[in-house]
C-alpha cells in the first residue's frame, strides 16, 4: 500500500509575502516580516498545536468527556545562530468542561504527543517538546 502524498504551492506575491495553497484548496499567506501575516516559523509552532489539539478533542470526546473548549497556548525556543531552528517548544492545553477528569486530560495529551500527533512526532527528532494542561470548568 502507498503512502497517501500531500503538496503544497507557495507563491511570491511582495516583498516577503507569500501565498500557499495546499493540494486540497486551501489558502492562507505567509509573510516573513510578521507585518501581514504570520511567518513560516510561527506556521509551525501553530501547525503542532493545532496537530495535537485535534487528538486532544478527540481523545477526551472518545473518553465521554463534557469539554466546551481547548485551547493550546503554544511557545518556541529558537536557536540564537543561523538557521534559527526550534530547540524547544512547549505545548499547554486548556480543557474547559463540565466535570472533566485530570487523569482523561492528561492521558490524551500524552497520547498525543507520544503516539498521535504526526507534527509533534516529526519534529522532535530535533525539537525538546514538552507538555502541561489545566482544566477551567465551564
Amino acid at each position: 500500500m502507498s503512502k497517501p502524498t500531500m503538496s503544497a504551492v507557495v507563491e511570491w506575491r511582495q516583498d516577503n509575502i507569500f501565498s500557499a495553497t495546499s493540494g486540497s484548496g486551501h489558502e492562507l499567506v505567509m509573510d516573513g516580516d510578521r507585518e501581514q501575516a504570520a511567518s513560516p516559523m510561527e506556521l509551525v509552532l501553530m501547525a503542532a498545536g493545532g496537530c495535537s489539539s485535534v487528538d486532544v478533542v478527540s481523545i477526551l470526546g472518545k473518553a465521554r468527556q463534557q469539554v466546551s473548549a481547548c485551547r493550546c497556548d503554544v511557545t518556541g525556543q529558537r536557536a540564537d545562530a543561523t538557521p534559527a531552528v526550534f530547540t524547544d517548544i512547549h505545548l499547554h492545553f486548556v480543557v474547559t468542561g463540565h466535570a472533566v477528569a485530570a487523569q482523561h486530560v492528561e492521558r490524551a495529551v500524552a497520547l498525543s504527543a507520544d503516539k498521535y500527533c504526526s507534527v509533534a512526532k516529526m519534529l522532535e527528532a530535533s525539537v525538546r517538546i514538552t507538555h502541561s494542561f489545566a482544566i477551567e470548568e465551564a
